[in-house]
């Protein structure tokens, strides 16, 4: 019994260690588990692929890019074959992106299935270790449908790890890529504020940096309270799956007692704190949405203004 006690109280610590763990703990944590992972490999060569591919597909829109500036040229000058010149490297651009986009999108899909089979089963394995499973029943928050909270944990976790995986290195090779069109082109722009000259070095790239990191830490502030609120859905779903179940595999029961009334309010109630949960994320993404929206219409008009001086400077044409 001690030796329970003492199990249940490190599985405890545990959870409440991964809860208070900071950004870096957490990071080496998935570091030491990737380790020892059996698709370690397989996901560090997939990740070199996608990688490439992304990178790949950031070149291509920096080409995309420039192809702009003759395409609209030929267009303004009405010079046919030059126009049918461009539509040809643009076919060949298109086409390249496209593939590449299949590609990314079919590597995801890869990543998140090996993900979701690595963590299921490492859950498993250590579900089934000898005696843990009846030790977790104890050991509080962390314990409760242990078998509901596997099956849909895992599956969150792999989607979302992928997701803003991906996500974030496509962001970052993607700004790496175009800081230097931005720098090249407001490089030697000089301000000119109350007759007092004002030079800032690639400019753009300041202010484009300005801009995401207001967006991003507003969307992270009105945003982070969406974290515990899912984890909460989840408990309660979990709940509501698992009474679900045990009233399934006790009817026979139910009916011979004429537990009917008390099962269906106690399938009222998980239903109920399900509602309330779902709720209050429903008010928090409204929430996000007021920032995310706001932002996505200011975007649309931020980077003409913050080209606008270089332009009414005469250094850069309107297709650029």
């Amino acid at each position: 019994m001690v030796d329970q006690a003492d199990d249940n109280s490190g599985v405890k610590m545990a959870a409440v260690s991964v809860e208070a763990s900071s950004l870096g703990d957490q990071l080496a944590t998935i570091h030491l588990g990737l380790k020892a992972s059996p698709v370690r490999n397989w996901l560090l060569w997939t990740s070199v692929g996608i990688v490439a591919v992304i990178s790949a597909t950031s070149i291509g829109q920096v080409v995309l890019n420039s192809w702009n500036q003759p395409f609209y040229d030929a267009l303004a000058r009405r010079d046919l074959p030059v126009l049918l010149y461009q539509l040809v490297i643009f076919a060949l651009i298109a086409g390249s992106l496209l593939v590449l986009n299949i590609s990314q999108a079919w590597l995801n899909q890869m990543i998140r299935l090996k993900l979701r089979e690595a963590l299921t089963l490492d859950l498993i394995d250590q579900w089934m270790h000898p005696a843990w499973a009846l030790r977790l029943t104890n050991a509080g928050a962390i314990g409760v449908n242990p078998d509901q909270r596997m099956q849909q944990d895992a599956a969150h976790l792999s989607d979302l790890s992928t997701d803003l995986g991906i996500g974030l290195l496509q962001s970052f090779i993607l700004l790496a890529s175009f800081v230097e069109v931005l720098w090249r082109v407001s490089s030697g722009f000089v301000f000119h504020i109350g007759g007092y000259p004002l030079a800032i070095p690639g400019y753009m790239v300041w202010a484009a940096l300005l801009y995401a990191g207001i967006a991003s830490w507003l969307s992270w502030l009105v945003g982070h309270p969406l974290v515990n609120l899912d984890g909460d859905r989840y408990t309660r779903e979990a709940e509501l799956r698992s009474s679900m179940v045990r009233i399934n595999e006790n009817v026979d029961a139910i009916a011979l007692y004429h537990g009917e009334a008390d099962a269906k309010r106690r399938l009222e109630m998980d239903l109920s704190a399900v509602l309330a949960a779902m709720r209050r994320i429903y008010t928090a993404q409204i929430n996000l949405s007021w920032v995310t929206n706001t932002y996505g219409w200011i975007g649309i008009v931020v980077p003409i203004l913050i080209a606008a001086p270089v332009y009414f400077s005469g250094q850069i044409a309107s297709a650029d």
